[in-house]
């Protein structure tokens, strides 16, 4: 038995044969889904806002200060959650277009689905972008219902659906949050008695930005602060939601945020920011808690990924496994604190199509970058995802806004990296395999250490 099957087998037995008695019930799964939040925007991680609910979920659960999304933009990232696997594998490299005919792949079986089919109960409310056509909704990826906007509020036509048909046109974003929050309490309060998962993608603080009259002006942080004092009273609302219908003792429940910040926002004086690859753009705030199976108090630093929650969620409720192989392993062991970490490949971090770098502990290693920075115009050359000059080194340990590039002292790492590296794009699709072999093709100018490389074809 490999070491990291051992951890897993023995940090997660006790709680899984408790879990899988048949006098036991299965636990409920509540997941909350901030759009566009920074690694800095919550109290509890340094940030001047006020999130008085998420900072008590976090001082009664695990804090992780190594969560990572598995890309920095919305859908890719959304993908990787629900499947456990790298958006490059499920057909969402990118962000997906409200007129787009499809989405993620069909034959990928959602968390939902295998939820669902252990006999839960199953409901989406908020942000969906992962395919705004009938076949692509919610209602059939796993969910029973579903109550939201299908793509970010920024998008045209500017709907609110409930199931699959259309309720609101435009919507009304200043009551948006509270609309949402009144859905999912709902469903928990008709849920009793049967186990059920409630994925709760927020809309905000996503731009256009806007707050119901209770909360706008309040903040003396201007209206991305009223906005995240909105969401973090919706978090507390489905708290209380969770003790009044007597199920907090047996609800797992999940707090994160999809990529970094946009225009506003605070990645936590990480580098880079929505759309980039640097941690800025990836690392999030992730808290995990249920009362009496996750210790208070804790904060982990392990290195952990948006695509390791669909096989945790899927193994603790005793589920069956997706056909596919996953990309994620089950971290549950790192919820316990029953390990401190859990060795794992690197995680590799695409934007789009791009192979851009990866993580491997404390070790990030960049190998391409595009000749643009974020979502800022692209040069008059064309925009293009390019082969560094030679690969960058950061130890995140003791760098964590990656400043300083220490491949030249840490060759072997490099080369352990890039191995593990090639031998993981053989097995991606074809398209994505062809694209990295083309990008190793490409010509650069020498620049420095996180410099912007440039073609000279």
């Amino acid at each position: 038995m490999l070491r990291r099957e051992f951890l897993l087998t023995m940090g997660a037995a006790p709680v899984l044969e408790a879990f899988q008695r048949p006098d036991t019930p299965p636990p409920n799964v509540v997941i909350i889904y901030a759009d566009d939040m920074g690694y800095g925007d919550l109290h509890v991680y340094g940030s001047d806002l006020s999130t008085p609910n998420i900072d008590k979920l976090a001082a009664n659960g695990v804090r992780f200060t190594n969560w990572t999304s598995a890309n920095p933009v919305c859908s890719p990232s959304r993908a990787s959650l629900l499947t456990g696997r790298y958006p490059t594998r499920v057909g969402v490299p990118r962000v997906l277009n409200p007129d787009e005919k499809a989405g993620m792949n069909q034959d990928e079986q959602t968390l939902a689905d295998l939820l669902r089919a252990r006999g839960y109960r199953t409901q989406c409310v908020g942000k969906w972008h992962l395919g705004a056509t009938p076949d692509y909704l919610p209602t059939k990826r796993g969910f029973d219902h579903y109550f939201g906007i299908p793509y970010s509020n920024d998008m045209q036509p500017s709907v609110l659906m409930r199931d699959d048909k259309v309720i609101e046109q435009p919507v009304k974003l200043e009551t948006l949050t509270q609309r949402y929050t009144a859905e999912a309490v709902q469903f928990i309060q008709q849920s009793k008695g049967s186990p059920f998962f409630l994925y709760f993608p927020h809309t905000f603080p996503h731009i256009p930005l806007a707050a119901s009259a209770r909360f706008r002006g309040k903040s003396p942080h201007g209206i991305y602060g009223d906005v995240m004092q909105e969401l973090d009273w919706s978090v507390g609302e489905v708290m209380t939601a969770l003790r009044t219908a007597g199920v907090a003792g047996n609800t797992l429940v999940l707090f994160s945020s999809d990529n970094g910040p946009w225009y506003q926002g605070s990645s936590g004086k990480l580098r880079g920011r929505k759309g980039e690859t640097w941690e800025g753009g990836v690392r999030e705030p992730f808290i995990a808690w249920m009362p009496g199976r996750i210790p208070k108090g804790r904060v982990s630093n392990a290195v952990a990924s948006m695509l390791d929650i669909a096989p945790t969620v899927t193994k603790l409720c005793g589920a069956a496994a997706p056909v596919k192989p996953e990309d994620g392993i089950d971290v549950w062991p790192l919820f316990t604190g029953t390990v401190d970490h859990i060795e794992r490949d690197p995680l590799l971090y695409f934007d789009d199509v791009h192979l851009q770098c990866a993580r491997w502990g404390q070790w990030k290693l960049h190998v391409t970058r595009y000749n643009r920075r974020g979502y800022s115009p692209p040069p008059k050359e064309g925009l293009k995802n390019l082969l560094l000059p030679k690969p960058e080194l950061y130890d995140l340990n003791t760098d964590p806004d990656e400043s300083y590039d220490v491949a030249d002292l840490h060759p072997e790492i490099v080369n352990q990296m890039l191995a593990k590296m090639e031998a993981a794009m053989k097995t991606f699709p074809d398209n994505i395999q062809h694209d990295w072999e083309v990008t190793k093709t490409l010509k650069v100018s020498p620049t420095a250490a996180g410099a912007l490389p440039r073609s000279i074809d």
